[in-house]
């Protein structure tokens, strides 16, 4: 069964598919204008050093995202990437 987290949850190196943004107003539109919207794919690629922000990688693109924003935005991640977090 797939999981289902915040994108701020994430970590380096993990996948998974956008399932939901729940921003409201301009941030809302910011988020969704930067390619972040349901069904597309997203890894993280790094963070920096007091984790905030996040490095995000889709569609052949990095940007950069603040936590408070990543929190708007619900990730599916794959079965496979649940085993392997289980396991550390």
């Amino acid at each position: 069964m797939n999981q289902i987290i915040s994108l701020r949850q994430m970590h380096v190196g993990q996948k998974g598919k956008i399932a939901k943004v729940e921003a409201q107003g301009e941030v809302n539109q910011r988020i969704r204008d930067m390619g972040l919207i349901p069904g597309a794919s997203v890894s993280v690629v790094g963070r920096a050093p007091l984790r905030d922000p996040v490095a995000l990688r889709l569609s052949g693109v990095t940007i950069s995202l603040r936590n408070r924003e990543a929190d708007f935005i619900k990730v599916e991640l794959p079965a496979e990437s649940n085993a392997k977090g289980k396991q550390k």
